[in-house]
């Protein structure tokens, strides 16, 4: 496979949007990534848009094409990519294929998704169509009850406490307080956190990812025209999947999809978790954010509750994780989600991170579909 490279990244805040429609964000996030590449729209060759469910939050399908229409990149083929909330991600390795095969040189991977549109029962109704709607929606469960199941299970069979769980609220708000694109830029405190509404037990409103509007794009190129810009190069790209309801799988304390493509991602990448300098995970809610750390090998299964109460996902800790907010404090257009943090580890290893970690040359990003029914991890490395 010939070398590859991410050479631009353009984002737009994200929050509440009324003034921007879903349109808007996609060509502002496209034209962002466009300007920092310095590569004009001429040479873009294909588009993949992620995207999760623009026809139910906005009622806009066909969005791949109105977005190249939006940026001028007609008449190019453009696909949108849908696996829930790593769809942003999927397209990625969509684009990254597509540049790996020989058949384009420089595509564009744009994620997009206007959520605020609607009511918030109505958003929740629409996310869970990333779940099993025979076996799942249609008894009731929502997202923030799948992911307290799995909380509950690691809490009993780990020990992992409510606080462990809020400490990574508290984490991801220190780091997104930097953050001028995110959606709630400001620090929270561990008192908050643990008195904040319950959701679903043990998880609180500020242990949950926001409902958010907004866009992330990033430019991949070949070897050859990467190598006059400023690339960060992909060392992998992996994609695994588990059963879509949560009680087919064989753990509720695992992401068993994530454990896999971090497995076969190290190895195509020749490295370890100890190779890793800053990371990039899907804290939909605080327990994911547990679960994803001990998937990518940073803690042993079941420790990483401690981990994280130890500071180590912590900027100057032994793993700097989610360094400009993660879900929780950016907020999580949920197919703008894995474009964002393949674009904020791009921003890292290029030296140009609201947060940076310092000497960050390797860089980790894990984009979470459903209660893990699909799981992307990317892996870039700056220039050494």
């Amino acid at each position: 496979m010939r070398k590859i490279a991410v050479v631009g990244f353009g984002q737009t805040k994200f929050g509440e949007l009324w003034d921007k429609s879903l349109r808007d964000l996609a060509a502002e996030a496209g034209a962002l990534a466009l300007k920092d590449s310095t590569l004009d729209a001429k040479r873009i060759e294909a588009l993949y848009v992620g995207s999760m469910a623009p026809g139910r939050f906005a009622g806009q399908e066909h969005l791949a094409a109105m977005a190249a229409d939006q940026l001028g990149l007609n008449p190019i083929p453009a696909t949108r990519t849908e696996a829930a909330c790593a769809s942003g991600a999927t397209a990625f390795r969509e684009a990254v294929n597509a540049v790996a095969s020989g058949k384009h040189n420089i595509v564009m991977a744009l994620g997009a998704e206007k959520m605020t549109d609607l009511k918030t029962s109505e958003a929740t109704t629409a996310l869970m169509g990333a779940g099993d709607q025979e076996w799942e929606a249609g008894i009731g469960l929502t997202f923030p009850g799948l992911y307290a199941l799995m909380a509950r299970a690691h809490m009993a069979k780990y020990g992992t406490t409510s606080q462990q769980l809020s400490t990574v609220s508290v984490i991801n708000h220190r780091h997104g307080a930097k953050n001028k694109k995110a959606q709630y830029p400001f620090e929270i405190t561990l008192e908050q956190v643990m008195r904040s509404p319950m959701v679903a037990d043990p998880l609180r409103l500020l242990d949950c990812s926001p409902i958010t509007d907004g866009a992330a794009a990033v430019i991949v190129a070949s070897e050859d025209v990467a190598k006059k810009l400023n690339p960060a190069w992909v060392l992998s790209v992996q994609q695994a999947s588990d059963s879509v309801a949560l009680h087919d799988r064989a753990s509720f304390t695992e992401i068993n999809a994530a454990c896999v493509a971090a497995k076969k991602a190290y190895e195509e990448a020749k490295l370890s978790a100890k190779g890793i300098d800053v990371a990039e995970v899907h804290d939909c809610f605080s327990i994911n954010e547990i679960l994803a750390v001990e998937a990518l090998g940073f803690c042993p299964a079941g420790k990483g509750g401690e981990f994280v109460e130890a500071n180590a996902v912590a900027v100057g800790g032994e793993k700097p994780t989610n360094t400009t907010g993660g879900l929780k404090s950016i907020g999580h257009p949920v197919g703008a989600t894995g474009i964002r943090q393949i674009g904020d580890i791009y921003l890292q290893l290029t030296g140009r991170s609201c947060n940076q970690v310092k000497g960050a040359k390797r860089g980790i990003a894990l984009n979470v579909g459903g209660s893990g029914a699909t799981a992307n991890v990317t892996i870039l490395g700056g220039n050494v």
